[in-house]
């Protein structure tokens, strides 16, 4: 027999707390669950995400307990799947933590899918995270890791991808979950949502993909507009942030340090010769509740 989920066993509607947070526009619905152990199945996700008949969101985070880090972000997207990490959701993780009391420490480690992440908040006058800097470690590029279906072991940089009889050229990275840039002239102008739809889904990425579509602005400066596996296009991703500043810089169309701007906002990434990147944005709460399920 299958386990249920704690919002399962109840037979009575529950109530939870929640908070809707966003960085640079990459709103969660996050729910506190160090206490309580909360666990709600997809169509809950779902419903919660909805925009019209719920909160809104690109998906929910619930902050559990880790045996690893200070805290655990349980990331899921807007359809009610699993995503191993998102970069503007951890920040926001950082911000709740901080800010809610449970840590005073100014760099808390946070367990994701990608590991355990060291944070860096810089709070404002009010004594509110305002900014987080934070270490996604570095980026994975073999195919098998990504993953991708590629033979070799060699990274993937500016290969040929075809959809619906055009070819694009693309380059694959993993920030702890896959993400494949690609370059175009003018990425407001491109079909993000027709072919971002038939790339998260083909075949050559066995867990569907993340992907970036990226304008070169200026001497390290880029627009980037992103299609995310599970949730559509969404006004900004993080992961998708440093795996732009990795392709970027492994194509030579950047140095080590760059701007990309979003729809929703700006983000600083810097991939460091130790290897490291770094991705520094804003994250913001936008408003609490308790909301019946």
């Amino acid at each position: 027999m299958a386990k249920k989920t704690w919002g399962e066993i109840r037979e009575e509607p529950m109530k939870i707390n929640f908070t809707k947070m966003e960085g640079i526009g990459n709103d969660y619905v996050y729910i506190d669950a160090t206490k309580n152990d909360i666990r709600l199945s997809p169509e809950q996700i779902q419903k919660l995400s909805d925009r019209n008949f719920g909160i809104g969101g690109d998906g929910v985070i619930f902050i559990r307990n880790s045996k690893t880090g200070e805290f655990q972000m349980d990331m899921y997207n807007s359809d009610g799947s699993s995503s191993e990490m998102c970069g503007n959701g951890v920040r926001c993780v950082g911000k709740f933590v901080f800010d809610h009391g449970l840590t005073k420490n100014h760099k808390p480690t946070i367990e994701t899918g990608k590991g355990v992440l060291t944070l860096d908040l810089k709070t404002g006058n009010n004594g509110k995270v305002e900014m987080v800097t934070v270490d996604m470690g570095e980026p994975i590029l073999k195919p098998s890791l990504v993953p991708i279906v590629w033979p070799g072991d060699e990274a993937v940089i500016n290969q040929v991808i075809e959809v619906q009889g055009k070819q694009y050229h693309f380059t694959a990275v993993s920030m702890g979950n896959p993400h494949c840039v690609i370059y175009v002239d003018d990425a407001d102008a491109f079909p993000v949502r027709e072919i971002g739809s038939l790339i998260e889904n083909h075949p050559l990425f066995p867990r569907r993909v993340n992907v970036e579509f990226v304008s070169v602005r200026g001497k390290d400066h880029l627009y980037q507009r992103t299609w995310e596996r599970g949730a559509g296009e969404t006004l900004a991703c993080g992961t998708g942030a440093c795996a732009v500043t990795v392709a970027s810089i492994l194509n030579g169309k950047t140095g080590r340090s760059v701007q990309i701007d979003l729809r929703g906002g700006t983000l600083h990434v810097e991939w460091k010769e130790n290897g490291s990147v770094m991705m520094t944005g804003p994250a913001k709460e936008v408003f609490s509740g308790e909301v019946e399920i």
